[in-house]
């Protein structure tokens, strides 16, 4: 391969920053029959292969969105290369698939906005024009902030509406935007809904598959030492042989769950659902729930008069222990967000720092670091549900033992 052929390349579609730009521009190569032989199509699909798991539908040399090349400094290039890996760990509105940065036009799959303000307001994301449009709805106004990912009121020339607020002395302390209620089918909402329905007939079809005889058949092959490694090595060593079975159900819910959920994050569509705090937190508050609507008296002793210790000792640890049990759910919600949002972050800053450097050597060094980072968040997408199974499971053991601590 011609190293210098590969360079050029690389600072060619760099201004795309995205898989799907990347295609617009080769495309756009093709449609203007410039060269485009074996090798230099090579280049292009190891740059796009080595890239794609961190899609960025983001312009960094692209001001305005319009089309318009801007030439920015280095300084003002990492602050909109740290603006798109934020984006891209946020929710949005829509799944932007291709993004032609000449003619700042962008092609995706617009998702429904459900909006609540004096009124039901229901219309497509693709009227905001990502972020550059203000949509009119029964006679209210509302624009997109694209970056923030959020929507707020505004009025008919898109200037967001702010309300006052006073402290007790009526004194106006700040200015807040104001936002309607949002009941928005989301990207994340979409790929939650349909890795419920893929669980559900996947599970189903193994189930069904059981009927007919004991060997596995299909993918009931590749599950059974997944959910028998659950039961025997995760759910009875914790919970015990007598109990397990009544956790079954949940352990392996939200063991396969975050799974799928771990592993649609490293596709190029920029999936980012474990890294929402909203989803971890309703996690870890099931978790709460079943343990403690399922707990036994020698877990509720165990907190408010602990046995086998003096008076004063049981009355000072009572605060420490309650404070315990929602700690317990809130290291299970931070833990998880944390280590996958983080993981997208490695990822994306990776992908910004390639396109910094002059020296071919320097980014295919970046370019392999990703790729091996890649790997690396495959592993963590098996570990991390791993762990919060693991945890849910010593949870629900500590609420169903009984007679010792």
């Amino acid at each position: 391969m011609n190293y210098k052929s590969f360079q050029r390349d690389l600072k060619k579609y760099q201004h795309s920053f995205s898989y799907s730009n990347f295609i617009c521009t080769f495309a756009a190569d093709l449609e203007n029959n410039r060269s485009c032989d074996m090798h230099r199509l090579f280049r292009f699909l190891l740059v796009l292969t080595l890239v794609s798991p961190f899609a960025v539908n983001a312009n960094p040399h692209n001001e305005s969105g319009h089309g318009e090349e801007i030439e920015l400094t280095p300084e003002k290039q990492r602050a909109k290369n740290t603006e798109y890996v934020k984006h891209h760990t946020k929710d949005s509105y829509d799944f932007n698939l291709l993004t032609n940065e000449s003619e700042g036009k962008h092609y995706g799959i617009p998702l429904p906005v459900i909006l609540w303000d004096e009124g039901l307001h229901v219309f497509m994301s693709s009227a905001f024009d990502h972020g550059h449009e203000v949509v009119e709805s029964n006679g209210k106004y509302f624009v997109l902030d694209y970056h923030e990912g959020k929507i707020y009121k505004s009025d008919e020339r898109g200037s967001i509406l702010q309300e006052a607020v006073k402290d007790e002395d009526g004194m106006i302390t700040e200015y807040v935007k104001q936002a309607p209620w949002d009941f928005s089918i989301t990207k994340n909402v979409v790929v939650t809904i349909l890795m419920i329905i893929l669980m559900f007939f996947l599970f189903r079809g193994i189930a069904k598959s059981y009927r007919t005889g004991l060997a596995p058949t299909g993918a009931a092959k590749f599950f059974e030492p997944i959910i028998l490694f659950i039961r025997d090595d995760i759910a009875i060593p914790n919970i015990g042989e007598k109990q397990h079975k009544k956790y079954m159900v949940y352990l392996l819910t939200v063991f396969f769950f975050i799974w799928f959920l771990n592993l649609a994050g490293m596709t190029p569509l920029g999936i980012n659902v474990t890294g929402n705090l909203a989803v971890t937190s309703a996690l870890a508050i099931f978790t709460f729930m079943i343990t403690t609507f399922s707990a036994k008296k020698d877990y509720w002793m165990h907190i408010f008069w602990m046995p086998g210790v003096p008076v004063p000792m049981k009355i000072i640890l009572i605060p420490i222990e309650l404070i315990g049990m929602f700690v317990k759910p809130f290291a299970l919600m931070i833990r998880l967000y944390a280590n996958m949002l983080a993981g997208h972050i490695v990822l994306g800053s990776l992908i910004a720092v390639v396109f910094f450097f002059d020296s071919i050597f320097a980014q295919g060094a970046f370019i392999g670091l990703t790729f091996f980072m890649n790997i690396i968040e495959l592993l963590v997408a098996l570990l991390q549900a791993y762990i919060f199974t693991m945890l849910t499971a010593l949870y629900f053991g500590s609420a169903a033992a009984e007679g010792h601590h």
